[in-house]
Protein backbone atom coordinates (compact mmCIF):
# COMPACT_ATOMS: atom_id res chain seq x y z
CA UNK A 1 0.00 0.00 0.00
CA UNK A 2 1.51 3.52 -0.97
CA UNK A 3 2.65 5.96 1.38
CA UNK A 4 -0.16 8.34 1.10
CA UNK A 5 -2.82 5.69 1.91
CA UNK A 6 -0.83 4.47 4.95
CA UNK A 7 -0.55 7.66 6.71
CA UNK A 8 -4.54 8.46 6.18
CA UNK A 9 -4.88 4.98 8.32
CA UNK A 10 -2.66 6.85 11.06
CA UNK A 11 -4.57 9.54 10.89
CA UNK A 12 -7.97 7.73 11.06
CA UNK A 13 -6.31 5.16 13.48
CA UNK A 14 -4.79 7.29 15.80
CA UNK A 15 -8.39 8.79 16.28
CA UNK A 16 -9.85 5.42 17.13
CA UNK A 17 -7.27 4.61 19.50
CA UNK A 18 -8.12 8.35 21.32
CA UNK A 19 -12.03 7.39 21.50
CA UNK A 20 -10.74 3.78 22.85
CA UNK A 21 -9.25 5.16 25.80
CA UNK A 22 -12.16 7.68 26.38
CA UNK A 23 -14.67 4.97 26.11
CA UNK A 24 -12.89 2.43 27.95
CA UNK A 25 -16.03 1.12 29.31
CA UNK A 26 -18.44 1.18 26.24
CA UNK A 27 -14.65 -0.11 24.01
CA UNK A 28 -15.21 -4.14 22.94
CA UNK A 29 -12.17 -4.33 20.72
CA UNK A 30 -10.46 -3.45 17.13
CA UNK A 31 -10.24 -5.87 14.64
CA UNK A 32 -7.98 -5.97 11.71
CA UNK A 33 -7.39 -7.71 8.40
CA UNK A 34 -4.52 -7.06 6.11
CA UNK A 35 -4.53 -8.55 2.79
CA UNK A 36 -2.18 -9.49 0.42
CA UNK A 37 -4.31 -10.42 -3.05
CA UNK A 38 -6.84 -12.24 -1.45
CA UNK A 39 -5.52 -13.86 1.27
CA UNK A 40 -6.19 -12.25 4.47
CA UNK A 41 -4.04 -11.80 7.42
CA UNK A 42 -5.92 -11.05 10.64
CA UNK A 43 -5.19 -9.25 13.87
CA UNK A 44 -7.08 -8.16 17.15
CA UNK A 45 -6.72 -5.17 19.54
CA UNK A 46 -8.35 -6.03 23.31
CA UNK A 47 -8.02 -3.43 26.18
CA UNK A 48 -6.75 -4.68 29.61
CA UNK A 49 -4.99 -2.12 31.50
CA UNK A 50 -3.55 -1.39 28.36
CA UNK A 51 -3.57 -2.12 24.79
CA UNK A 52 -2.93 -5.89 23.61
CA UNK A 53 -2.00 -7.03 20.18
CA UNK A 54 -3.20 -10.44 19.21
CA UNK A 55 -1.10 -10.88 15.39
CA UNK A 56 0.51 -13.49 13.56
CA UNK A 57 -0.39 -16.03 16.90
CA UNK A 58 2.00 -13.39 19.43
CA UNK A 59 0.12 -11.37 22.27
CA UNK A 60 1.90 -8.65 23.16
CA UNK A 61 0.84 -5.47 24.99
CA UNK A 62 1.53 -1.66 23.29
CA UNK A 63 0.90 1.67 24.02
CA UNK A 64 -1.32 3.60 21.71
CA UNK A 65 1.60 5.62 20.41
CA UNK A 66 3.30 2.45 19.74
CA UNK A 67 0.03 0.90 17.82
CA UNK A 68 -0.41 3.94 15.74
CA UNK A 69 3.18 3.40 14.11
CA UNK A 70 2.70 -0.27 14.01
CA UNK A 71 -1.01 -0.51 12.33
CA UNK A 72 -0.14 2.10 9.55
CA UNK A 73 3.42 0.24 9.19
CA UNK A 74 2.21 -2.88 8.73
CA UNK A 75 -0.64 -2.01 6.37
CA UNK A 76 2.41 -0.93 3.94
CA UNK A 77 3.18 -4.43 3.34
CA UNK A 78 -0.38 -5.18 2.38
CA UNK A 79 -2.75 -4.89 -0.88
CA UNK A 80 -5.61 -3.34 1.75
CA UNK A 81 -6.56 -3.80 4.64
CA UNK A 82 -10.10 -3.74 6.77
CA UNK A 83 -10.42 -1.81 10.20
CA UNK A 84 -13.10 -2.47 12.38
CA UNK A 85 -13.28 -0.56 15.90
CA UNK A 86 -16.55 -1.89 17.98
CA UNK A 87 -17.99 -0.75 21.18
CA UNK A 88 -21.39 -1.10 22.73
CA UNK A 89 -24.17 0.29 20.05
CA UNK A 90 -21.75 1.51 17.57
CA UNK A 91 -18.82 0.33 15.12
CA UNK A 92 -16.45 2.46 13.04
CA UNK A 93 -14.81 0.57 9.65
CA UNK A 94 -12.08 1.65 7.87
CA UNK A 95 -11.09 0.70 4.46
CA UNK A 96 -7.93 1.06 2.83
CA UNK A 97 -5.78 0.23 -0.21
CA UNK A 98 -3.62 2.04 -2.90
CA UNK A 99 -6.40 4.11 -4.11
CA UNK A 100 -8.36 5.46 -1.29
CA UNK A 101 -8.99 5.35 1.95
CA UNK A 102 -12.69 5.49 3.45
CA UNK A 103 -14.39 5.53 7.25
CA UNK A 104 -17.58 5.30 8.02
CA UNK A 105 -19.26 4.83 11.21
CA UNK A 106 -22.56 2.17 11.51
CA UNK A 107 -24.85 3.01 14.42
CA UNK A 108 -25.84 -0.92 15.93
CA UNK A 109 -28.73 0.01 17.74
CA UNK A 110 -30.72 1.73 14.44
CA UNK A 111 -29.50 -1.15 12.81
CA UNK A 112 -31.87 -3.37 14.89
CA UNK A 113 -35.52 -3.59 15.51
CA UNK A 114 -36.62 -1.66 18.38
CA UNK A 115 -39.68 -3.22 19.64
CA UNK A 116 -40.41 -6.96 21.19
CA UNK A 117 -42.77 -9.35 20.27
CA UNK A 118 -43.05 -10.23 23.91
CA UNK A 119 -46.26 -7.87 24.52
CA UNK A 120 -47.55 -6.12 21.21
CA UNK A 121 -48.61 -2.34 21.19
CA UNK A 122 -46.03 -1.71 24.01
CA UNK A 123 -42.25 -0.29 22.92
CA UNK A 124 -39.98 -2.22 24.98
CA UNK A 125 -37.00 -0.12 26.53
CA UNK A 126 -34.49 -3.04 26.75
CA UNK A 127 -35.27 -5.11 23.18
CA UNK A 128 -33.78 -8.54 23.48
CA UNK A 129 -32.11 -8.04 19.97
CA UNK A 130 -29.82 -5.50 21.40
CA UNK A 131 -29.59 -7.07 25.13
CA UNK A 132 -29.44 -10.71 23.82
CA UNK A 133 -25.94 -11.46 25.85
CA UNK A 134 -27.39 -9.77 29.31
CA UNK A 135 -31.01 -11.54 29.43
CA UNK A 136 -29.30 -14.82 27.86
CA UNK A 137 -26.75 -14.68 31.08
CA UNK A 138 -29.47 -13.70 33.27
CA UNK A 139 -31.27 -16.04 32.37
CA UNK A 140 -34.25 -14.60 30.65
CA UNK A 141 -33.50 -15.23 27.22
CA UNK A 142 -33.67 -19.15 25.90
CA UNK A 143 -31.29 -20.30 23.08
CA UNK A 144 -33.81 -19.10 20.16
CA UNK A 145 -33.30 -15.78 20.99
CA UNK A 146 -37.19 -15.65 22.44
CA UNK A 147 -38.22 -14.81 26.35
CA UNK A 148 -38.45 -17.79 28.03
CA UNK A 149 -42.16 -18.12 29.19
CA UNK A 150 -41.71 -18.58 32.81
CA UNK A 151 -39.88 -15.60 32.97
CA UNK A 152 -42.00 -13.35 31.00
CA UNK A 153 -43.05 -11.46 33.55
CA UNK A 154 -39.83 -10.98 35.33
CA UNK A 155 -38.94 -9.32 31.97
CA UNK A 156 -41.50 -7.05 31.82
CA UNK A 157 -41.23 -5.87 35.04
CA UNK A 158 -37.45 -4.84 35.08
CA UNK A 159 -38.39 -3.37 31.70
CA UNK A 160 -41.16 -1.27 32.77
CA UNK A 161 -38.87 -0.20 35.91
CA UNK A 162 -35.83 0.72 33.41
CA UNK A 163 -38.62 2.96 31.41
CA UNK A 164 -39.87 4.66 34.71
CA UNK A 165 -35.88 5.92 35.37
CA UNK A 166 -36.24 7.38 32.20
CA UNK A 167 -38.33 9.79 33.64
CA UNK A 168 -35.94 9.74 37.10
CA UNK A 169 -32.56 10.55 35.16
CA UNK A 170 -34.13 13.79 33.18
CA UNK A 171 -35.09 15.45 36.74
CA UNK A 172 -31.64 14.56 38.44
CA UNK A 173 -30.28 16.13 35.18
CA UNK A 174 -26.73 15.32 33.72
CA UNK A 175 -24.28 14.08 35.89
CA UNK A 176 -20.36 13.58 34.89
CA UNK A 177 -20.73 10.09 36.56
CA UNK A 178 -24.31 8.72 38.14
CA UNK A 179 -23.86 6.43 41.24
CA UNK A 180 -26.62 4.32 41.57
CA UNK A 181 -27.69 2.03 44.82
CA UNK A 182 -29.11 -1.05 44.55
CA UNK A 183 -30.55 -2.04 48.09
CA UNK A 184 -31.47 -5.44 49.02
CA UNK A 185 -30.04 -6.56 45.60
CA UNK A 186 -30.44 -9.81 45.42
CA UNK A 187 -29.35 -11.19 41.74
CA UNK A 188 -29.82 -7.93 40.80
CA UNK A 189 -31.76 -8.37 38.25
CA UNK A 190 -32.66 -4.79 38.27
CA UNK A 191 -29.30 -3.47 38.51
CA UNK A 192 -27.73 -5.41 35.14
CA UNK A 193 -30.91 -4.70 32.78
CA UNK A 194 -30.78 -0.44 34.34
CA UNK A 195 -26.52 -0.55 33.76
CA UNK A 196 -26.94 -1.75 30.51
CA UNK A 197 -29.79 0.99 29.22
CA UNK A 198 -27.31 4.09 31.06
CA UNK A 199 -24.31 2.65 29.60
CA UNK A 200 -24.95 1.10 26.36
CA UNK A 201 -28.01 2.86 25.29
CA UNK A 202 -28.07 6.25 26.70
CA UNK A 203 -24.34 6.22 27.04
CA UNK A 204 -23.74 7.58 30.37
CA UNK A 205 -21.60 7.22 32.45
CA UNK A 206 -22.17 5.37 35.64
CA UNK A 207 -21.54 3.28 38.51
CA UNK A 208 -23.51 0.57 40.29
CA UNK A 209 -23.31 -0.69 44.02
CA UNK A 210 -25.49 -3.43 45.07
CA UNK A 211 -25.86 -4.04 48.54
CA UNK A 212 -27.47 -7.40 50.14
CA UNK A 213 -27.04 -9.83 53.23
CA UNK A 214 -26.62 -13.45 51.19
CA UNK A 215 -23.26 -13.66 50.42
CA UNK A 216 -24.60 -16.40 48.05
CA UNK A 217 -26.29 -13.77 45.72
CA UNK A 218 -23.63 -11.00 46.04
CA UNK A 219 -20.99 -14.20 44.57
CA UNK A 220 -23.26 -15.05 42.23
CA UNK A 221 -23.68 -11.01 40.58
CA UNK A 222 -19.72 -10.47 40.90
CA UNK A 223 -19.63 -13.74 38.80
CA UNK A 224 -22.38 -12.43 36.28
CA UNK A 225 -20.71 -8.82 35.84
CA UNK A 226 -17.29 -10.15 35.20
CA UNK A 227 -19.04 -12.05 32.62
CA UNK A 228 -20.74 -9.06 30.89
CA UNK A 229 -17.54 -7.37 31.32
CA UNK A 230 -19.57 -4.69 33.03
CA UNK A 231 -16.57 -3.60 35.45
CA UNK A 232 -18.27 0.20 36.34
CA UNK A 233 -20.68 -2.72 38.89
CA UNK A 234 -19.61 -4.03 42.25
CA UNK A 235 -21.48 -5.86 45.26
CA UNK A 236 -21.14 -5.37 48.88
CA UNK A 237 -22.45 -7.77 51.43
CA UNK A 238 -23.83 -5.76 54.22
CA UNK A 239 -26.69 -5.27 56.21
CA UNK A 240 -29.04 -2.79 55.40
CA UNK A 241 -30.20 -1.83 58.74
CA UNK A 242 -26.59 0.02 59.51
CA UNK A 243 -25.15 0.07 55.96
CA UNK A 244 -23.98 3.70 55.30
CA UNK A 245 -22.53 4.11 51.78
CA UNK A 246 -19.21 5.37 51.51
CA UNK A 247 -20.11 7.39 48.02
CA UNK A 248 -23.31 9.99 48.49
CA UNK A 249 -25.66 7.74 45.87
CA UNK A 250 -27.88 10.11 43.25
CA UNK A 251 -30.24 7.16 43.24
CA UNK A 252 -31.05 4.47 45.23
CA UNK A 253 -33.26 1.53 43.49
CA UNK A 254 -35.00 -1.58 45.31
CA UNK A 255 -36.88 -4.04 43.46
CA UNK A 256 -39.01 -6.63 45.21
CA UNK A 257 -37.53 -6.33 48.86
CA UNK A 258 -39.32 -8.21 51.02
CA UNK A 259 -41.22 -6.96 54.01
CA UNK A 260 -38.78 -4.08 55.93
CA UNK A 261 -35.99 -4.44 53.69
CA UNK A 262 -37.94 -2.26 51.22
CA UNK A 263 -38.00 0.14 54.44
CA UNK A 264 -34.56 -0.07 55.09
CA UNK A 265 -33.67 0.51 51.43
CA UNK A 266 -35.57 3.86 52.22
CA UNK A 267 -33.91 4.53 55.14
CA UNK A 268 -30.62 3.85 53.01
CA UNK A 269 -32.07 6.33 50.36
CA UNK A 270 -32.42 9.14 53.00
CA UNK A 271 -29.43 8.95 55.25
CA UNK A 272 -27.15 8.84 52.28
CA UNK A 273 -28.91 12.04 51.15
CA UNK A 274 -30.37 10.61 47.57
CA UNK A 275 -31.24 12.22 44.91
CA UNK A 276 -34.07 10.03 44.03
CA UNK A 277 -35.16 6.96 45.78
CA UNK A 278 -37.33 4.39 43.70
CA UNK A 279 -38.46 1.29 45.19
CA UNK A 280 -41.21 -1.38 44.47
CA UNK A 281 -41.87 -3.28 47.93
CA UNK A 282 -42.97 -6.76 47.93
CA UNK A 283 -44.84 -8.08 50.77
CA UNK A 284 -46.33 -6.35 53.45
CA UNK A 285 -45.79 -8.25 56.74
CA UNK A 286 -45.16 -6.20 59.57
CA UNK A 287 -48.33 -4.09 60.02
CA UNK A 288 -50.49 -7.13 59.08
CA UNK A 289 -49.28 -8.53 62.34
CA UNK A 290 -49.85 -5.83 64.74
CA UNK A 291 -52.87 -4.12 63.70
CA UNK A 292 -56.28 -4.20 64.54
CA UNK A 293 -59.01 -1.82 64.07
CA UNK A 294 -62.68 -2.32 65.31
CA UNK A 295 -64.83 -0.27 63.44
CA UNK A 296 -63.66 -2.41 60.29
CA UNK A 297 -64.09 -5.43 61.84
CA UNK A 298 -66.79 -6.23 59.26
CA UNK A 299 -64.07 -6.19 56.78
CA UNK A 300 -60.90 -7.00 58.32
CA UNK A 301 -62.47 -10.44 59.50
CA UNK A 302 -61.21 -11.53 55.84
CA UNK A 303 -57.60 -12.24 55.87
CA UNK A 304 -57.33 -11.25 52.20
CA UNK A 305 -59.16 -7.60 52.84
CA UNK A 306 -57.34 -7.40 56.03
CA UNK A 307 -53.88 -7.98 53.82
CA UNK A 308 -54.82 -5.08 51.25
CA UNK A 309 -55.50 -2.78 54.08
CA UNK A 310 -52.19 -3.19 55.73
CA UNK A 311 -50.72 -2.46 51.96
CA UNK A 312 -52.45 1.17 51.95
CA UNK A 313 -51.36 1.41 55.72
CA UNK A 314 -47.62 0.15 54.95
CA UNK A 315 -46.90 2.14 51.51
CA UNK A 316 -49.36 5.26 53.43
CA UNK A 317 -46.65 5.39 56.19
CA UNK A 318 -43.87 5.07 53.69
CA UNK A 319 -45.03 7.73 51.49
CA UNK A 320 -45.63 10.54 54.66
CA UNK A 321 -41.87 10.04 55.72
CA UNK A 322 -40.12 9.96 52.58
CA UNK A 323 -42.49 13.58 52.43
CA UNK A 324 -41.50 14.49 56.11
CA UNK A 325 -37.91 14.22 54.99
CA UNK A 326 -38.12 16.36 51.94
CA UNK A 327 -38.68 14.43 49.15
CA UNK A 328 -41.35 14.44 46.57
CA UNK A 329 -43.43 11.20 46.52
CA UNK A 330 -45.31 10.11 43.42
CA UNK A 331 -46.94 6.35 44.02
CA UNK A 332 -48.47 4.57 40.46
CA UNK A 333 -49.24 0.88 40.04
CA UNK A 334 -46.20 -0.27 38.97
CA UNK A 335 -47.09 -3.39 36.98
CA UNK A 336 -50.68 -4.64 36.67
CA UNK A 337 -52.47 -7.46 38.65
CA UNK A 338 -52.32 -8.63 35.30
CA UNK A 339 -48.95 -9.28 35.09
CA UNK A 340 -48.37 -9.82 39.01
CA UNK A 341 -51.32 -11.60 40.83
CA UNK A 342 -51.53 -11.26 44.50
CA UNK A 343 -54.54 -13.55 45.00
Amino acid sequence: MNKKSTSKIKLFFSGLLSRAEENRDFFTDIAVEFKSGTKPFPAKITYDNGFILNYQAVKRTLSSDELAEFIPAEASKYDSARIIYSERGARIVIEADDRRVNMRHEDVTAAEPQTSVVQSGREYVVNPALASELLTELGILAKNGKIKNDKIRKYNQIDYFVELMKGVLDEIGERDEYIVFDAACGKSYLSFVLNFYMRDILKKKCRFIGVDYSETVITASKRTAEKLGYSNMEFIKANLTNYTPAVKPDIVVSLHACDTATDMALALGIRSGAKAIVSVPCCHKDILKQYSYEPFAAITKHGILKARLADTLTDGLRAAYLEGAGYKVSMIEYISPLETPKI
